[in-house]
């Protein structure tokens, strides 16, 4: 766990580093001061190179070593942990990384007198490494115990858990069709970046380095869907507005628009709504979400909006002369906090309304009494000579009978049932409760007892036993809860 998923990102590091420079031409000088940039780029450690800062560092690396990383504290992990194992895990997993790295800052120094290479803050270094590590094995150790964590937490952060990432994985998908749609608008000057390339290994290094940048193009086009835009230093691309300036000569980058902003780009909010829209149908599917408390949606608008922000802190950067290329970060999160928030919530109330009256719980939880479609009611439960109507929560539901809970009836969970969807419930019977009756035998009275005694023991009638009957009042004919 320690040094295993570090130990395979330092040899691809290497390896990439040594073709680097053999098709460059150069020798194996600066060799280890490569390696070393590389292993802080891939942990998105901002590197100064001369006068250059290189804030803006591709998030696929990054995310390729959190998944391994991820991967190992899976198979490390034991179902049933103790907190002796997880902190011993916990700090196998960020120490391995952390030697690593102030090896690495030891050696930039003492590459800065051969290359162009500053030693970057140690306390950013150590920061960003600690912080992503760290996240990779709780990822891990959450998904390895899983079961005991969704027994903890409340059934309505798990639902919005799940709208949330679903909701994510829409918009990212939507930003990597507009991306592509727009490289193939823009095709002629994807041809151009590659004209001043001399041989094949510049048209693989350009075309390699589009593709490490890939992901942070797909967020920078979530920013254009939701509204606010992206900004690459002095030029901004948004839905409303294009405002120009130098553009990195990156084929990635060829589908930034250079023109003036259309009309009927305003169309492409309809792709968030849509999407906010959905959320709150899957919301209203899968979690208790009612109009008067739509706390599940709020809650998955929340996890969605601070997962593409930190994807978007991660995607953006400072690059030398050109600027800050990225999102502006506080109006991106209320942004998609926003699109899907409102139309989620509309969403929401036409679900309800219309499509889904009762929701499918994601799995047996405590919180989730049952599965809504294992409900079957008996009209035997409601008759009708009793008087008593069917609840109005239950006629929604398919005939048959309700499962039984322990030490519940049928009626009393479908009223709870009702209770919890907050729907106007008739009255219903409760249990009926048994009839206590005090009885006492009189027996006879020794001979030489008073005159008054014997008296009344032979005026009262002798009780030789008393029992009380509970029939079950539902089929009953009389109507009668109880006989004795």
């Amino acid at each position: 766990m320690a040094f295993r998923p570090a130990a395979f990102a330092l040899a691809v590091i290497v390896v990439t580093m040594l073709v680097t420079l053999f098709t460059a031409g150069s020798d194996l000088t600066g060799l280890s001061g490569a390696v070393a940039a590389g292993w802080l780029a891939v942990h998105q450690v901002p590197l100064l190179i001369g006068s250059t800062t290189v804030g803006l560092l591709p998030v696929l690396p990054t995310a390729l070593l959190l998944w391994a990383a991820t991967r190992e504290a899976v198979a490390a992990t034991d179902t049933e942990p103790t907190r002796a194992e997880l902190g011993w895990l916990c700090g196998a997993a960020v120490g391995g990384p952390l030697l690593i790295t102030a090896v690495c800052l030891a050696v930039t120094e003492d590459a800065s007198g051969s290359i162009a290479l500053q030693r970057p803050n140690p306390l950013t270094a150590f920061g960003w490494v600690l912080l992503l590590h760290l996240t990779a094995v709780l990822c891990g150790i959450a998904f390895r115990c899983r079961d005991r964590i969704f027994e903890g937490l409340p059934y309505d952060v798990i639902a919005a858990a799940y709208v949330a990432a679903r909701a994510v994985l829409r918009l990212l998908a939507a930003a990597a069709v507009l991306l592509v749609l727009a490289l193939l608008v823009h095709w002629s000057r994807v041809g151009e970046t590659y004209g001043s390339t001399e041989g094949v290994v510049d048209v693989l290094g350009l075309t390699l380095l589009s593709l490490l940048y890939l992901p942070n193009a797909v967020v920078a086009g979530v920013g254009v869907l939701v509204g606010p835009g992206v900004e690459f230093g002095d030029a901004s691309v948004g839905v409303f507005t294009v405002v120009g300036g130098p553009i990195p000569a990156v084929p990635v980058l060829a589908a930034v628009p250079t023109g003036p902003a259309v009309l009927w780009w305003a169309l492409l909010l309809l792709v968030p709504a849509a999407v906010g829209v959905y959320g709150g149908v899957e919301s209203a599917r899968v979690s208790y979400d009612r109009p008067g408390a739509p706390w599940a949606l709020l809650a998955a608008a929340g996890l969605g909006s601070a997962t593409l922000t930190a994807l978007a802190a991660l995607s953006g950067g400072e690059l030398g002369n050109f600027g800050r290329l990225g999102l502006e970060l506080p109006v991106f999160a209320l942004a998609v906090f926003a699109w899907l928030a409102i139309p989620g919530y509309a969403g929401l109330l036409f679900a309800r309304t219309f499509v889904v009256s009762f929701p499918t719980p994601l799995m047996r939880h405590p919180d989730a009494l049952f599965d809504p479609d294992d409900i079957d009611f008996d009209e035997d439960y409601y008759p009708e000579d009793h008087g008593r109507a069917r609840p109005a929560a239950d006629r929604a539901l398919p005939a048959g009978r309700l499962p039984e809970l322990p030490g519940d009836s049928a009626i009393d969970a479908a009223g709870r049932y009702a209770d919890l969807l907050d729907r106007p419930r008739a009255e219903s019977p409760g249990p009926e409760q048994p009839l206590e009756v005090e009885a006492e035998v009189i027996e006879d009275q020794p001979r030489g007892a008073a005159a008054g005694t014997v008296a009344a023991a032979e005026t009262a009638p002798e009780i030789v036993d008393a029992e009380v009957v509970e029939p079950d009042a539902l089929d009953g004919d009389d109507g009668d809860p109880r006989r004795a």
